[in-house]
């Protein structure tokens, strides 16, 4: 345990919450004219997660239920994805806004 708070506390480094429920992220899709579905909610986070470099600022990500389960386009799980960068993955265990 006090390896993983070292590692999520690295100077320099942040959290990344990926945990908007499909309820909370349609604030930040209506300004864009996104429509909120799973498909678009997947390539969202898919575009926060395998960012370039995304290991070298990011120590940690919550992951919601739904993100848990999302994988890449190449069917990698977000999860493992992080995992192999060298980010610790967390998960938010509230239900959200729906």
């Amino acid at each position: 345990m006090i390896e993983t708070a070292n590692k999520i506390g690295a100077k320099g480094k942040g959290i990344l919450a990926a945990d908007e429920s499909p309820g909370s992220i349609i604030k930040k899709f209506t300004p864009l004219g996104l429509e909120n579905n799973a498909e678009n909610r997947r390539r969202y986070r898919e575009m926060l997660l395998t960012s370039p470099g995304i290991e070298e600022y990011i120590s940690g990500v919550i992951f919601q239920e739904e993100t848990a389960k999302q994988s890449t386009k190449d069917g990698v799980l977000f999860i493992e994805y992080v995992k192999a960068k060298g980010v610790v993955p967390g998960i938010k265990v509230d239900k959200g806004l729906g």
